[in-house]
């Protein structure tokens, strides 16, 4: 299961006030745009939208934002308590929302302001609600909606939500039969004076010059004025000078918005490239020690403006007149040419001397203040670093972490683990809006990503330099001074500490067994069929498998050769007994030879080690028909000179029919094992459940929010058919292990069937202080080694190795070339997107063993006092093994 893109949705992050970028952004990005759909609006609708206007604040615009303007066609006010407008580019993807408040009297117009410009000298109006959403000027949709629930994609017309749709120029969403008329920065699409509704954008839409009109508006005589018509202009002289802080306000939004301000500070953040396009102004003599209890509202603002900023450089003091906007939460003084002077030197800025504030509204009062952050910060998420170049932190010295990898979901533990993140995460940016996996911007390379000073999740960072504090795609940023240029050198102005260990930790015990997920290791290329198409590097040569075929991995054999590389080095250098593989090639499946792909890995472990010291298990003769069977599969290897097979390999094959628990799945494998020196066997089984990604087919596959995800049902069904099926195989075998990929995190419902079951999970009972998968910045365990009481007995310890899940996805082998700098060694790290779990075994069981109860675990995975895990040999207590008995 790979972390399909960042936390927030970003097609585009370049700053815009045209939201036709975003939808050329989407295209290059391929995006797949939904085909044209009507919406069943009713003719009825007791408001309706009367005008939208997307080309404000751009060259020859008429008024310097956006707006939408509604009417009430009925003869009674109507409640928009609850509702939204919403605006989705011309692709139906991405909408966004501005809510509506109070009522719109009978016969009346109600105007909702929208984005600002750059170009804050044209006239402005006055707006009843003001919304941040940047339109475009020349086609998108404008829905209003009774609920502040975003639209979908596609099935527009399907949301009884939807009151009234419009959508305009070449947009895909529409009412009626086709859009109303394409716009321009200087024109409108709006009702005639009687405001006709027919549900029909084509028919009752014109283009003409914009004429918005709210509450308290006088209703124009000529809604479309001739072309010579100009409205007239406001006051351009300024004010006198504001001081930032009364700009900023001590609340989450200025309380100046709209109006047009002067104000003077020192430039303590210059962005002339890298597509923010401004500056930040930070009121002379400020910053410093701060007592955040006193500290009440930001001394300083950023100024959007690509007139000015190449007027003005760091240090500069500096005078600006521009008009104030929330740019979707970000207080900004839009800027137009000749509004900004450099002025004598004023009394410098210092950084302020601050630890991360837990709490919003103190971080409010630090927006774009120069900072010189305080206390430890971890690396939480390096996911997104390969396309954007920003890397998630944590504050504190532990990572963000999966909620229900702490507590039961839904519980009141699980929602304070929820709480805890929000307050400790922040990301460091890069200054940039670059995303670097477009094919414009493939030359280029990623800030922070680095072989040489590696960014890994669980590792510190230092900052070299102050940064400002930035909020922008719904997150607070540490951004730094001036746009960061990635060269692959680790000289970004951080210091990132090095986790990385090159080998596990000691686990005792005369052998060992592990799991490891090897991230769809195919042997049967996608060059080799002719539908398969190809993830590409910045060369157009194909790395890795994309879709139109039933082949997951390497395009050709020189990509199959850098996969293999990495999987080889780190199986090596984990050198366990038994290994339990997750996601590779079911080569019978592909019309291959059967275990092709397995014999192959095994034959490059040996050339490797120069010796015939791996094998493999064949598959097992239990597996279901092909049909039932999935193109990736588990599969068993071991090294002879430390254990032996016992007996027939088995599989649970007789539940891989629809409706079936393993339907949707894998099928377990299992093996026993012997100590080829000597000792006693133990059954080795290896688990591959449904993924979280999508929804299974039972009823309770829905993801209902609770943190576990899509297809929860399935993977309870499959714990509850492993565990009846491994009871009747423990006969003859001292101890049974659970290995593989659960997708399900510690403290899930598919985990508790299995503790409840007598199983216990290594990572709890040997206290491993990190996880298996980082996802979404957070992180957790999939991959888990369940341990029956016979198998506890004999297990000497355990560890996850942190090789794979908190490394940059750039390193990966799908990701080669991607970049200016080329980031692939022939190394461990990153040879997969899950860590292998180890777990040492004495060769011998116990002639006795007590039954005992967990009862402490540390704190990173959460449990809780008194939580059973079933029956061992041993409890760990404050880092101590005890045995006694069960209470």
């Amino acid at each position: 299961m790979t972390d399909p893109t960042p936390p927030s949705a970003r097609a585009s992050r370049a700053r815009s006030t045209a939201a036709a970028l975003t939808a050329v952004a989407l295209a290059a990005t391929g995006v797949a745009f939904p085909v044209a759909a009507t919406a069943a609006v009713s003719a009825d609708a007791p408001v309706i939208i009367n005008e939208v206007y997307g080309g404000g604040g751009n060259s020859g615009a008429a008024y310097n934002r956006d707006f939408i303007e509604l009417y009430n066609p009925g003869t009674a006010p109507v409640d928009l308590a609850g509702w939204t407008v919403q605006y989705a580019p011309s692709s139906g993807n991405g909408w966004q929302a501005t809510p509506l408040t109070g009522s719109i009297a009978a016969g009346g117009s109600l105007l909702v302001g929208q984005a600002f410009g750059s170009n804050s000298a044209l006239p402005g109006y006055t707006a009843d609600i003001d919304g941040s959403i940047a339109m475009s000027s020349s086609n998108g949709t404008v829905a209003l909606v009774d609920s502040d629930t975003l639209l979908p994609t596609t099935d527009v017309a399907a949301q009884a939500s939807v009151v009234d749709l419009v959508g305009y120029g070449s947009a895909a969403i529409f009412a009626g039969s086709g859009a109303a008329p394409a716009t321009s920065n200087a024109t409108s699409v709006s009702r005639d004076a009687a405001h006709t509704h027919t549900a029909d954008n084509a028919a009752d839409f014109t283009a003409g010059a914009p004429t918005p009109v709210g509450s308290s508006s006088e209703e124009p005589g000529d809604p479309t004025p001739t072309p010579t018509a100009t409205p007239t202009p406001t006051p351009t002289t300024p004010p006198a000078p504001v001081a930032i802080a009364q700009i900023q306000g001590t609340g989450d939004a200025s309380p100046m918005v709209g109006q047009t301000v002067t104000t003077v500070g020192i430039v303590t953040a210059h962005y002339p490239t890298g597509g923010l396009n401004g500056y930040v102004l930070q009121t002379p003599g400020t910053g410093g020690p701060l007592d955040l209890d006193e500290h009440d509202a930001s001394d300083a603002i950023f100024v959007y403006s690509s007139a000015t900023v190449g007027d003005v450089s760091p240090g500069d003091t500096v005078q600006v007149t521009g008009q104030v906007s929330e740019f979707y939460g970000l207080t900004q003084l839009s800027v137009a040419s000749g509004q900004a002077t450099v002025l004598a030197d004023q009394a410098p800025v210092a950084a302020a001397s601050v630890a991360w504030p837990r709490d919003e509204a103190e971080r409010e009062t630090l927006e774009s203040m120069l900072l010189d952050p305080q206390g430890t910060y971890t690396v939480s998420n390096t996911y997104s670093t390969n396309s954007y170049g920003e890397v998630g932190l944590a504050f504190g010295d532990e990572p963000l972490r999966q909620p229900t990898d702490v507590a039961l979901p839904g519980s009141a533990e699980a929602a304070a683990v929820v709480a805890d993140n929000a307050a400790r995460a922040v990301i460091l940016d890069d200054g940039r809006t670059t995303n670097f996996t477009t094919s414009n911007n493939s030359s280029l390379t990623p800030p922070y990503v680095s072989l040489v000073e590696p960014v890994v999740v669980g590792g510190t960072v230092v900052f070299d330099e102050p940064v400002v504090l930035h909020y922008g795609f719904d997150a607070w940023r540490f951004a730094p001074v001036a746009p960061v240029v990635g060269d692959g050198s680790g000289d970004d102005g951080v210091s990132f500490s090095n986790p990385r260990t090159v080998a596990p930790g000691d686990v005792g015990g005369d052998i060992s067994v592990a799991s490891f997920n090897v991230l769809n290791y195919f042997t049967t290329l996608g060059e080799q069929n002719p539908s398969c198409q190809a993830y590409t590097d910045r060369t157009g040569d194909g790395n890795n498998v994309r879709t139109g075929c039933d082949q997951r991995g390497a395009w050709d054999g020189e990509d199959l050769a850098r996969q293999q590389a990495k999987i080889v080095a780190a199986i090596g250098a984990l050198d366990a007994s038994v290994v339990g593989l997750m996601e590779i090639e079911n080569s019978a499946k592909l019309g291959e030879t059967v275990d092709e792909a397995v014999a192959t890995l095994v034959e490059a472990l040996n050339d490797a080690a120069g010796a015939e010291i791996w094998a493999f298990v064949p598959s097992s003769a239990d597996l279901p028909p092909l049909p039932e069977q999935d193109v990736i599969t588990n599969a068993i290897i071991y090294q002879p000179a430390d254990v032996t097979p016992v007996g027939a390999a088995l599989a649970l094959g007789d539940q891989s029919g629809s409706g079936e628990a393993f339907g949707n799945a894998r099928e377990p494998i299992a093996q026993a094992f012997a100590p080829t020196a000597g000792g006693d066997a133990f059954l080795f089984v290896v688990n591959h459940f449904k993924s979280k990604g999508s929804e299974g087919p039972w009823p309770g596959d829905a993801d209902t929010g609770d943190g576990q995800g899509s297809s929860n049902e399935s993977r309870v069904r499959q714990a509850t058919a492993l565990a009846a099926w491994v009871e009747g195989l423990a006969e003859g075998v001292d101890g049974v292990i659970l290995a593989g990929d659960f997708n399900a995190y510690s403290r899930e419902e598919p985990m508790q069937v299995l503790y409840d079951a007598g199983f216990v999970d290594a990572e709890a009972t040997f206290d491993i202080d990190t996880s298996s998968y980082s996802f979404s910045g957070q992180s957790g365990s999939l991959d888990h080694i369940l341990l029956d009481a016979d198998a506890r007995a004999r297990a000497t310890g355990g560890d996850i190795w942190n090789i794979n899940s908190g490394e940059s996805v750039a390193l990966e082998y799908s990701r080669y070339n991607n970049h200016g700098t080329l980031f692939h060694a022939d190394d461990v790290y990153r040879s997969s997107d899950h860590d292998p779990v180890l777990v040492g075994l004495s060769a011998d069981a116990p002639t006795e063993t007590t039954e005992i109860q967990v009862l402490t675990i540390n704190d990173f995975h959460g449990r809780l006092e008194g939580d059973s895990y079933g029956v061992a040999g041993a409890a760990v207590i404050g880092g101590a093994v005890a045995e006694f008995e069960a209470a």
